[in-house]
């Protein structure tokens, strides 16, 4: 039997024995859905070996927590262009506008 030992929430330890189950020529664990949930497990999950363990964590999208970083942006203030409307003569002279 193999343990698996899933750390939640960076204090919280559960350990459980599980089998190893044949998938095909690969071998696979069935994860209970309550941990799942507890993690934020999707379809998508990033799996590597660190020190001798599996670790399998949530792939998280490259744009996570935009939204709530652009709200209290505009809480803030932030949300303006640094920048005032600069011209030049390169706009007026250089620049085609139609």
């Amino acid at each position: 039997m193999e343990y698996l030992t899933i750390r939640l929430r960076a204090y919280k330890v559960i350990t459980m024995i599980t089998q190893l189950i044949k998938v095909g020529n690969s071998r696979g664990v069935r994860i209970p859905k309550p941990l799942i949930q507890e993690t934020g497990l999707t379809d998508d999950v990033k799996i590597y070996v660190e020190g001798g363990s599996i670790i399998i964590s949530p792939v998280k999208s490259v744009r996570a927590g935009w939204g709530d970083a652009f709200n209290k942006m505009h809480v803030n203030k932030d949300d303006v262009l640094i920048d005032e409307n600069i011209r030049s003569s390169w706009d007026d002279e250089e620049w085609e506008w139609n």
